[in-house]
């Protein structure tokens, strides 16, 4: 009698250097491939009453799945698709199908635990169980130099102490499709869900987005093809990195990796074949340095659980002036605090789920040191629109910004008008996404709250009518 297994696909989107897969081929003679939309994530709100996943992501998600499902059928299999709760439904189809093992790559933050765990436990009843694989990750835990336990909390000291003695791992290959096994047993494969089956209507590309992301394995590769061997921009991206317009600033491959349609590893390797055939430099180093960053808030989301979603964060320590302030937070994720380059970032991310990192530091600033509104709101926001939402990326940053986290200077603070200048010179960017401040001169443009009555009026821009007062004096960034 041939074993049947089940391999159920999470933030692992992918058959390249999917190690659940790999395991599941190696044990089992018929591999039943799987995806549940967890209708918590897809149909839920948060606790300050965001939608889980807005319709950016979903979208990205959506794709990612019929591309997982098309690229499955090429190795003569299929994708079951499911809408539900996965430990219900993965235990049906398990149940049914008189599996021996559920596989799939194992997920490190609450809410995904609590799914895993109690999958685990309905299959114990029927004599089955949920074997892990590690999917996330550009180093594998058991290769690092301490335990996750004692992983450092600063990341110069985590780098420090990995980057020169621990070895990548090479990218696992994609299945032949001989290694898949013919199902024996007849299962509904199941339609893939639109945006309208939870809760969104269709959207049109915007035209100022940096790019039309489309998620999927396959436009994750070609993205990554592009970037480093057709453009060869990676070779400046460390001067690159900060840019705020367009596709080509920084590699954008976080949607992609966020999902799991590309592999850390298969990054990291291209990124050395790059290297070896067109030259190493500082920009190259960096993008690896980036991934670096990846690995460690994941070790940080593992070594503190739930305390990088806790007011305190990672230390613990907890800011009274930070308030649940939802007129101000209303204000902020609506981009009308009068802070051109704060709206302007904050109006991206509305009309197109993505921020660059410059946008995200600075508007993370913003909302809690000056506006001093608890930093768990804004990360439930960004929870909620970013098309490259990752828990502990995500938590993990704004521990960061906010203090209670991973950065060994205290008080962090950025002066956004100083920021401003710095990245937006011309004013190019706040115009893309503040036509009402079109007509300002470069002198003016980061701060209209300086303006004139006669300036209104030979700029056109009326100060709290088309463009509202300043949230705060922005005399104090002026040095």
């Amino acid at each position: 009698m041939s074993k049947r297994v089940i391999v159920w696909f999470r933030q692992d989107l992918r058959l390249s250097d999917n190690e659940a897969l790999t395991d599941a081929i190696k044990h089992g003679d018929e591999v039943i491939p799987i995806y549940v939309f967890d209708e918590r994530v897809f149909k839920e709100t948060t606790r300050f009453g965001f939608k889980k996943t807005e319709r950016y992501r979903a979208k990205f998600i959506i794709e990612s799945v019929r591309d997982l499902r098309n690229n499955l059928k090429e190795l003569g299999s299929d994708l079951i698709i499911r809408v539900g709760k996965p430990e219900e439904e993965i235990f049906k189809i398990a149940r049914l199908s008189k599996t021996s093992w559920v596989f799939c790559n194992r997920e490190r933050t609450q809410e995904e635990v609590d799914v895993q765990d109690a999958l685990e436990r309905k299959l114990w009843e029927v004599g089955q169980e949920v074997r892990y694989s590690r999917g996330k990750m550009l180093y594998y835990t058991q290769d690092l130099p301490f335990p996750v336990s004692h992983t450092p909390d600063i990341f110069t000291h985590f780098r420090k102490e990995v980057e020169r003695f621990v070895q990548v791992r090479e990218p696992l290959p994609i299945p032949k499709a001989s290694e898949l096994g013919q199902p024996t047993i007849e299962i509904s494969l199941g339609d893939l869900p639109t945006l309208a089956d939870f809760g969104h209507e269709e959207f049109e590309y915007d035209e100022r987005s940096v790019l039309p992301f489309k998620g999927g394995e396959t436009e994750g590769l070609n993205r990554l093809q592009y970037y480093l061997w057709e453009s060869n921009h990676i070779k400046q991206y460390k001067e690159t990195r900060n840019g705020l317009m367009g596709g080509d600033y920084s590699s954008k491959f976080s949607p992609w990796l966020a999902q799991g349609c590309l592999s850390p590893k298969t990054i990291y390797h291209e990124l050395k074949k790059y290297e070896a055939e067109r030259g190493a430099n500082k920009s190259t180093y960096w993008l690896f340095f980036e991934l670096l960053w990846r690995d460690f808030f994941r070790l940080m989301g593992k070594k503190h659980g739930n305390h990088i979603f806790q007011k305190g964060g990672t230390v613990q320590k907890h800011d009274a002036e930070l308030r649940d302030d939802f007129r101000l937070l209303e204000l902020w994720t609506a981009g009308r605090t009068g802070v051109p380059f704060i709206d302007a970032n904050m109006r991206e991310l509305a009309e197109t789920g993505f921020m660059s990192n410059r946008g995200r530091q600075n508007v993370a600033s913003f909302l809690v040191k000056d506006l001093h509104v608890n930093w768990q709101m804004g990360a439930e926001y960004f929870e909620s629109l970013l098309i490259d939402y990752d828990p502990c990326s995500n938590y993990g940053n704004w521990n960061y910004v906010a203090g209670v986290g991973s950065d060994p200077r205290e008080n962090r603070y950025f002066n956004i008008l100083k920021q401003a200048k710095r990245y937006d010179p011309q004013g190019d960017y706040v115009k893309l996404w503040l036509p009402e401040l079109t007509e300002l001169p470069t002198q003016k443009v980061h701060r209209p709250d300086t303006l004139s009555f006669a300036e209104q009026d030979e700029f056109h821009v009326k100060i709290g009518a088309h463009y509202p007062k300043a949230m705060i004096n922005t005399q104090k960034w002026v040095r």
